[in-house]
Formats: structure tokens, sequence, C-alpha cells
């Protein structure tokens, strides 16, 4: 019974919250907060409590641009009453991960052109980062009359809006399973009006129904995940894919990894390393990970494995049928430490016995420890899978003008990468 009413709570949350001419989010039948029976408000909104660096961006009215021209103002603007018409932690934990899947079903369905709204292109993934995050400082903000734990519910939301929750493969026989991770924003202290290719080509690829190079179907699943080290520590890379990879008709013939890399050119990385050895750049929040090329550092509760795991994706297969637009090349690059050594060596020919990692063929940072945690985790549980990472373009095209937010080159640009991102999967999933 529980599962019906969460299905059904989270279909009339779709259908109120999702078109351009809003009800009341169903799950909370309210537009304003609840009220106490001497007629006072039961709950309120902080006035001022501390947002961590990625909110705190917020400020910066682009933001709330993106959001509006995306068509999910409502989200942000209704979720704040949706909190206060809750009665107790469970029926909180259950609304954030109901909003959660919905602004997730929303952006999918906004990417894929089902859903209008809006003035950005249908496949720009800023508004579901912006508008994530606009809920994540409501519920900042929130004062309940109860005990929360705000903490836990914001990985609630978090894990539902990023696709890791409700997104199953169906299980329809003879159609492969190929499931990839993309990343959010990131470098938003530079230039407030990025976007992630990787994350754009996620949400346009998600549940899509594909023929392979080969002829067969193919359904993809995607997550998008955040650019944050704390994050990776608390296990949302294993929590994302260790379900693809548990067995049984629901679990993914093949896993990749995608994210934003080098200019003009998308690489497959030969290698993955264990280290982190980004610093000085930080992650979204202003965090170090605390290992420099000089002095690299296994990430906090990493399982065991290897300094370097090698891709096991069809290389040759894809960059001798995809090349256009973009060139695709294997990259074969990494950092070591040799064995008995002291000090980083680069290398363009994977890595010599006995080292150990600085960075991988995507560096330190967590393109990289995306590709080594999901790949650590497939060698443990299911060895035989294909699996690697991919590097997109950097996409570029932004307008001069800084209020501008976007323009014909920077959305040709992004729906060309898409698609090659997809043209990439239609030969690396195929049957061999």
């Amino acid at each position: 019974m529980m599962l019906l009413r969460r299905a059904a709570s989270a279909a009339a949350l779709l259908a109120t919250v999702l078109p351009l001419a809003v009800a009341s989010p169903a799950h909370a039948d309210v537009a304003a907060p609840a009220q106490a029976a001497d007629g006072s408000t039961a709950c309120r909104a902080a006035a001022s409590v501390p947002l961590d660096a990625e909110q705190a961006r917020l400020s910066d009215a682009r933001t709330t641009a993106l959001v509006e021209r995306g068509g999910f103002g409502d989200f942000v603007r209704r979720f704040p009453a949706a909190l206060c018409a809750t009665r107790d932690p469970a029926e909180a934990g259950r609304l954030v991960t109901d909003w959660g899947e919905a602004l997730w079903q929303a952006s999918v369905r906004r990417a894929q052109g089902q859903r209008p709204g809006g003035d950005l292109a249908p496949g720009d993934d800023r508004p579901l980062y912006w508008a994530r995050l606009g809920m994540t400082a409501a519920l900042a903000r929130w004062q309940p009359e109860f005990t929360a734990d705000r903490a836990a519910l914001r990985a609630r939301l978090e894990d539902a809006s990023r696709g890791l929750t409700n997104n199953a493969f169906r299980t329809t026989p003879g159609v492969r399973r190929v499931f990839i991770s993309g990343f959010d924003p990131f470098g938003l202290d530079a230039e407030i009006r990025r976007a992630n290719p990787s994350g754009s080509a996620a949400l346009r690829l998600n549940g899509r129904r594909v023929t392979l190079a080969d002829g067969s179907p193919a359904e993809i699943r995607a997550v998008v995940l955040p650019v944050r080290y704390a994050d990776f520590d608390a296990g949302m890379v294993e929590r994302a894919f260790a379900p693809r990879m548990a067995g049984g008709p629901a679990s993914a013939d093949i896993i990749t990894t995608v994210s934003q890399g080098y200019p003009g050119i998308f690489t497959l990385e030969d290698w993955a390393g264990r280290a982190r050895s980004a610093d000085p750049y930080p992650d979204n929040v202003r965090a170090l990970s605390g290992g420099t090329r000089e002095h690299p550092v296994t990430a906090p509760g990493l399982g065991p494995g290897p300094e370097f795991i090698r891709t096991t994706l069809p290389a040759g297969a894809v960059t001798g049928a995809v090349q256009s637009p973009y060139p695709v090349l294997l990259n074969s690059d990494v950092t070591e430490i040799p064995a008995g050594g002291t000090a980083p060596v680069d290398r363009t020919d994977g890595p010599t016995p006995g080292s150990r990692a600085v960075a991988g063929g995507g560096g330190g940072y967590l393109s990289n420890e995306v590709a080594y945690r999901s790949n650590r985790l497939r060698t443990e549980l299911a060895p035989h899978l294909p699996g690697g990472h991919l590097h997109t373009p950097v996409l570029t095209g932004l307008p001069a003008d800084p209020q501008e937010l976007t323009g014909p080159e920077f959305e040709r640009n992004e729906s060309a990468i898409a698609a090659e991102v997809r043209a990439v999967l239609e030969h690396a999933a195929a049957r061999r």
C-alpha cells in the first residue's frame, strides 16, 4: 500500500507542478505555511541561515533567470509551503523524495522536448541544477516544529532529483541496457552561466530507446552527479552504480561515466587512477581534496582496488566509427610515482608495474574519480561488464555579454556534443 500511495502522490505532483499553469502541489494541498490551532504559523522559514558556497551563488539574479526561463520556477516557489505542510519526519522524507523525482522527470521531459515551458533550449542542463539548489536552500531555511534530520532529507532530495531513485531499466527481453552518468556545471566562480554537456547528454538520453550499431535495440538510463568531494566520500557513486550491477534483468549491460574534458575533442580514457591530486582546483563548494600532484591522496572510504583500472570499453570500435563533428581519441596518458620513486612522472603509454597513481587520463579530479569508483565496483560486482569513461569537448559559445544566458552557437554546440555522446554509446554497446 505504501508503494501505491507513493506512486499516486508522485503522479499527482507531476500533474500539478509540471505544467506551466500549476495548481498547488498535490502532496501537500496548501499554498501557504500550515496553521496551528490558535491561528499562528506552525512552520516558518528562517530569515537568515548559513548557506554553503554553492547555494550562496543563488544571490546572482542570473541563476533565478535560468530557473524561470527553464520553466521550473514553481518548483522553487512552492517547495517551502509543501515542507511546512508535513507533520513528522517520515512525511517530510516522502515529500522530498517525491519532489526530487518530479524535478528529475520534468528535467528529462524538457530535455527530450516533451514538456514545453520557458525559452531556453530544451537540452539545457542549467535549470535543473539551479532549481535543485534553490530547493536545498529552502530546506536549509525550513524551521519545522518537529526534529528533522536536515542532512538526511537533503541527501534524499539530491538522490531523487539526480535520477538515483525511481529510474530503473524496463526489463524488455532482447533490449540492451546502457547506464551512464553525467555531471553538474562547475567552475562557476569564473563563469556562473556555465553548463555541462555531460549533464545535458544524460538528460536527453535517460529512458531513451536507441538502435545500436549492430541494429539491436538498447535502453539508456542516466544520472547526473554533483561536483562535490563530500558526496563522493558519502558513497553517491556507489549508490548510483551498484543497483545496475546487482545481476538480473534490471542490470546494465555496459556502463560509461561521462564528463566534460578537453577543448575540441572527445577522449575515451584508457586508465582511471585511484588518487586525488587536483588541488588547488576546488569543487563546487570550494572544498579541496587534500591531494596534489606531488602528494596524491586516496579518497576517504574508497574500497580496496588497484592503483589504476583500465577501460574495458571497445575503444577501437568507437574511435574507428565516430569522428564527427568532434574527433574521438583513446587517451592512454597517466601520471604515476614509479615503484621506488618519490616524484611524479607523466607517461603516454599507461602505468608501469608497482607504481602509485597520481592521475588517470582524466586527471586527478572528480571526473577521474567517478571513472575509478564505478569501475572498481564493476570489477567487484560484474567483472564481465564493459565499462570506462568518456570525456566530452569543452562546451563553448556563451555570448560575450555576461547578461545573455544563451545563444545560437552555445545551443548548437551543446546539442552536437550530446548527439555525439549518443553515437559513441551506440557503437560501444553493440554486441561483439
